[in-house]
């Protein structure tokens, strides 16, 4: 092993907007004191569990992907599992998400408010 994953940070317009998302979606602390991260506007961070960390960077001019044009590649993706779809489709709608699409297995994929795509899927 050459290093362990510290955070995943995503690029965006608006740090506290997207933390915030985030927090509602995951749990966890936004801009929990921690010596590797000095948050400010341009930054934010979000701690969602034993020792996992996603940042937030501010991107001047950030264009966000569009799911599935590979002019505009998504870059990344989070899965997350939930135990109800149905109601979690509801919930992240509630919380600024954008439906993208339903596939075959009813897995739902959803685009941030800064339109990074994550999917919900029940496993």
């Amino acid at each position: 092993m050459i290093g362990r994953l510290q955070c995943v940070v995503l690029d965006c317009p608006d740090v506290a907007e997207l933390a915030g998302f985030y927090q509602s979606l995951l749990g966890g602390t936004v801009n929990q004191p921690d010596h590797r991260w000095a948050v400010s506007d341009n930054f934010s961070t979000l701690h969602t569990g034993p020792g996992f960390v996603l940042a937030f960077q501010r991107v001047t001019g950030y264009q966000a992907p569009r799911w599935p044009d590979p002019g505009h590649p998504q870059q990344f993706h989070l899965d997350i599992d939930v135990a109800d779809l149905d109601q979690a489709h509801e919930q992240v709608l509630g919380l600024g998400a954008t439906l993208l699409h339903i596939d075959a297995r009813g897995w739902r994929i959803f685009a941030d408010p800064a339109g990074h795509p994550f999917c919900l899927l029940s496993g």
